[in-house]
């Protein structure tokens, strides 16, 4: 079959005004995503409370999502290149709404569950598709530069955001509220998408066909390992229920990388994407700093609620200066990565996250928020604003227009396994220090709990100086 050519978008946008309606339906693309992973985590023991959930299963709430975005990210890239940007960002969007609607009426577990499933495979069509329609429509490196940095601070401040909107929904309205509240968002972004997001890069000649062996093993290999390290924290490293998902979803990545190389005629990851030196570095970048960022939401809760005492409305307005820390870092940084490239914001950014979470590990149960957390928090939230907004840009430099959901997937895969193996492993750590520090048969004191917390988030500042290393592989000036 011969190679098709790529012609621009069928329906190019030009106007100042346009542009701004694309960057802003994409933005909320990615709002409702984040906010959606960070919003529930708040509502779990009132979920648990209303649907009569065992504790054991209580984690599926999370973990049904976590494992479907996290397998299907790729895939969901992939499907953008092929079949139009607009085409599929609609059909994530109409998912993700749809499993909202569903999983917010939910009367039993399984129900909720599978609706969060279904939320997980919306936004991994979702997610990628948002990246590759700003990748294809901001083509100049200052105005690429400043789409990104509006998605990243959204990106990132979601993320606090969904705290605090969860304490406040869940203790003002209902549980339920924290899945329907994507219903309208959904119903607008849908009107959206439709009127103001082109339909992408048109192609000449016949259109490349879908990899399927290749969508099948990275799809399944990922969420045998995710499910497996989601796992770990219930069952522990060395169980059967742990390790045979491990080895299943190792075997099947490998057959994977031997069908990219070796069998596919259209490879789901052309694996020579990998020789850009920008892309390669950059997601290992993401995949430190993601591990780093978003392992210290889940930490900071509940140092903020179990050691010092908060109620869960307080906590979100607790991370309201996380928040707003991620997004001007994330726009500060705009105008300077065209001109620097971005290794330069890459090592600053990590370099601020890293003295942050040094300096946050330090509470303890008589830590005060103006004089112990605040400074902390400012330092990491504009860090990582930084750093999510270069290494977006550094991900997808490089790449032909046709291949822009192929980057924007691989980075939301590295983003979210780094994220899953990030705080699975911190979370271990954490729960060791606390037995050591609790006597038998005793409750864990507040400082018990606050030294192990303060591991975790030491565990966070040594992603972050991995990160740092990586960072150093990302070319100095602007790839492409």
């Amino acid at each position: 079959m011969t190679a098709s050519t790529v012609r621009p978008a069928a329906t190019p946008v030009r106007t100042g005004p346009r542009l701004g309606l694309v960057l802003a339906a994409c933005c909320l693309g990615q709002f409702m995503n984040v906010l959606d992973a960070s919003v529930v985590n708040v509502a779990l023991p009132a979920i648990a409370g209303d649907l009569h959930f065992d504790r054991h299963h209580l984690q599926l709430v999370n973990n049904a999502y976590t494992v479907v975005v996290c397998g299907f990210l790729l895939l969901g890239g992939r499907l953008a290149d092929l079949f139009g940007q607009r085409r599929i960002f609609l059909a994530g969007v109409g998912l993700f709404t749809l499993a909202s609607a569903v999983g917010g009426a939910a009367h039993s577990p399984a129900t909720l569950i599978a609706a969060r499933a279904f939320q997980g495979l919306g936004a991994a069509v979702m997610a990628p598709a948002t990246l590759t329609v700003l990748g294809t429509t901001f083509t100049r490196p200052r105005a690429r530069a400043k789409a990104f940095g509006w998605w990243s601070g959204v990106s990132g401040a979601a993320g606090a955001v969904g705290v605090l909107a969860g304490g406040a929904i869940t203790e003002w309205l209902s549980w339920r509220w924290t899945l329907l509240v994507n219903v309208p968002i959904g119903l607008v972004l849908c009107v959206a998408v439709r009127w103001v997001v082109p339909r992408g890069p048109r192609r000449d000649g016949p259109r490349p066909r879908l990899d399927v062996p290749g969508a099948v093993t990275v799809t399944l290999g990922l969420m045998a390992v995710v499910c497996a390290v989601a796992g770990a924290d219930t069952y522990g490293w060395t169980s059967a229920a742990v390790l045979a998902p491990l080895a299943g979803g190792a075997a099947l990545l490998g057959l994977f990388v031997l069908i990219q190389a070796r069998f596919a005629r259209h490879p789901l990851v052309p694996l020579d994407v990998f020789r850009i030196r920008s892309v390669a570095a950059a997601n290992l970048v993401a995949f430190f700093g993601v591990a780093a960022l978003f392992s210290t939401f889940y930490f900071f809760t509940l140092l903020l609620q179990q050691v010092l005492g908060y109620s869960p409305v307080r906590t979100g307005l607790s991370y309201l200066p996380l928040s707003v820390g991620i997004a001007l870092g994330g726009w500060g940084v705009s105008g300077l990565v065209p001109r620097t490239g971005p290794r330069p914001v890459l090592l600053g950014g990590l370099s601020l996250s890293c003295l942050g979470l040094l300096w946050l590990a330090r509470a303890d149960a008589d830590a005060a928020y103006v004089t112990d957390l605040l400074g902390p928090v400012l330092l990491l939230g504009s860090g990582m604003g930084a750093v999510l907004n270069a290494t977006t840009n550094a991900a997808t430099a490089g790449l032909p227009a046709h291949q822009a959901g192929l980057g924007s997937g691989l980075l939301n895969s590295t983003r979210q396994l780094g994220s899953a193996l990030g705080l699975v492993t911190l979370a271990a750590l954490s729960a060791h220090r606390i037995d050591e520090a609790t006597s038998p048969g005793s409750a864990p004191t507040p400082h018990a709990l606050a030294s192990g917390y303060g591991l975790a988030l030491t565990g966070g500042a040594v992603f972050a100086a991995l990160g740092l290393l990586a960072a150093l592989a990302v070319p100095g000036r602007r790839a492409g």
